[in-house]
């Protein structure tokens, strides 16, 4: 048996989860259940192995959701940060950061609260129409070019226009006498969100209308048979432009070199949580400011005690060490945004964002999201077992927290073997149920389940020992339960490794 002096081992107090409350997501009054503990003290790897079970921390309190029985099941997400590369929406958001930090741009509207992909469906069907608006700008374009010449072919063009006119006033009769007219489309105006309104002319994109301008000035520089030239000879003449082999980087996206005469500078700086260390207690008061702030603003909830990780440097770790970590985004000489990580042996944890709110047209939700990421990737360089950046809870049923799914590729664990499946696999299930079983392997077990709750650790009276012992003197069968309620959540290997505190 080991000493209280001599600990260097998780300490914990489980609360098991009998009553039902208030979900914060869907907002029913008594629909979400969840087992608990208050982690007096917690290692980095006895987390990391945690939060591969499905657990959660805030603050000092660590939680675990009933998913078969809460009302919004939550799925621990992680995304693959080494293949991950940034979607239009989000190259969006750090191109409005690198306008606003260059010339002092302010975009109009937040992207905040906006779904941050269309669905595969909106998107490919969006596709198709830009596709043939284009087409049909340009034709229209070309006809217009080549009137000159259309003129010149006198009776044909008359004959064609006269027919035409003849066309057009008959359907104008029909129209009035009620009569259906197949010659005339009638465009109805879309409602918002749901496509182009066809009624008005279609836009053209600015890369077209170059390609027009350059067109028209050729023909006006030869104008004798040039048309004839272009068309015979289109492609020699516009080459198509060299396509790079690889898109941008995130790192590229990010770093992107700014101009000497900046409007505004923007720095992040990483902060260990512990008041030993200089740069967080001097930045503290601020900082705490920005969180009651933030908490008043947005949650409209008076702020919380911050509870962290103990920091852990070993060798073969990263720079800064293990635990937990604030990311301080200072712009101009100001704290507007913090963001709370855990630096783990396997992951780079995000826990907790909060921001000025006056600052939330620069999106800093996703862009510091994406910073995060391009931490992990800087942190995998030294150490290269850490590779992967954990969002929290993935919920499915909530459409405010369906955005995490967006950061691909990702992988979402099942809450009955705790393996990782990538996300499009789980997607159809979770759209006929809330709750799911993710590994498709009906004999799949879990791996790491309880085994052998005796060998449980169970500190009692200051004094470290198996629960084997524990239950023997204590002779008391009606926390049994509990324990083993305990044991088969935390798995035999944090159960054997972290101290459960028993008064």
């Amino acid at each position: 048996m080991a000493s209280w002096a001599a600990l260097s081992s998780s300490i914990v107090e489980y609360f098991e989860g009998e009553d039902f409350y208030r979900c914060g997501y869907c907002k029913n009054e008594s629909g979400s259940r969840s087992n608990g503990m208050w982690a007096h003290s917690m290692t980095v790897q006895d987390y990391q192995d945690l939060i591969d079970r499905g657990w959660r921390r805030s603050g000092k309190y660590v939680y675990k959701p009933v998913m078969n029985q809460t009302c919004c099941p939550q799925y621990t997400i992680r995304c693959r940060s080494l293949q991950f590369q940034p979607s239009k929406s989000h190259k969006k958001v750090l191109k409005k950061m690198f306008k606003f930090l260059a010339k002092g741009e302010i975009s109009q509207g937040n992207c905040e609260d906006e779904p941050m992909e269309p669905t595969v469906e909106d998107a490919v069907a969006g596709d198709a129409l830009i596709n043939k608006l284009d087409i049909q700008c340009d034709l229209k374009t070309f006809k217009e070019s080549l009137e000159s010449e259309e003129k010149n072919k006198g009776n044909s063009v008359k004959k064609a226009e006269s027919n035409e006119l003849i066309q057009s006033q008959n359907t104008e009769e029909k129209l009035g006498s009620g009569e259906p007219s197949h010659p005339i489309e009638v465009h109805t105006v879309p409602k918002p969100g749901k496509g182009a309104d066809l009624s008005k002319p279609p836009c053209r994109k600015a890369k077209e209308m170059r390609k027009e301008r350059k067109r028209l000035k050729l023909m006006q520089q030869n104008p004798a048979g040039e048309f004839e030239g272009l068309q015979a000879h289109r492609e020699p003449l516009f080459p198509p432009k060299a396509k790079s082999n690889q898109p941008k980087s995130l790192e590229d996206l990010i770093f992107e070199s700014l101009p000497e005469n900046t409007s505004h500078k923007l720095e992040v700086r990483l902060v260990p949580v512990s008041f030993e260390d200089p740069e967080f207690k001097s930045s503290f008061s601020q900082s705490f400011s920005l969180y009651v702030k933030y908490q008043m603003a947005i949650h409209q909830d008076p702020p919380d005690e911050c509870g962290k990780t103990e920091a852990e440097n070993p060798p073969n770790g990263p720079e800064c060490g293990y635990g937990s970590f604030h990311q301080q985004y200072w712009l101009d000489g100001k704290i507007i945004a913090v963001g709370v990580i855990d630096i783990l042996p396997y992951c780079v944890s995000s826990v907790y964002l909060y921001y000025d709110p006056e600052y939330s047209f620069l999106s800093l939700g996703i862009y510091s999201a994406l910073r995060e990421i391009a931490f992990t990737r800087q942190l995998h360089e030294k150490t290269p077992q850490l590779s992967y950046y954990y969002m929290g809870f993935y919920i499915h049923s909530c459409p405010k927290m369906k955005y995490k799914g967006h950061y691909r590729p990702s992988d979402l664990l099942c809450p009955e073997t705790y393996v990782w499946v990538p996300i499009e696999q789980c997607l159809p299930s979770l759209e006929n149920s809330k709750y799911c079983r993710f590994n498709q392997d009906p004999d799949a077990v879990d791996e790491g389940r309880s085994k052998e709750p005796d060998r449980l650790q169970v500190f009692h009276k200051k004094t470290v020992m198996p629960y084997g012992v524990y239950k023997k003197q204590r002779k008391d069968p009606s926390e049994e339960a509990t324990v083993l309620q305990y044991a088969s959540l935390v798995g035999q290997v944090c159960s054997e490794r972290m101290l459960l505190f028993r008064n």
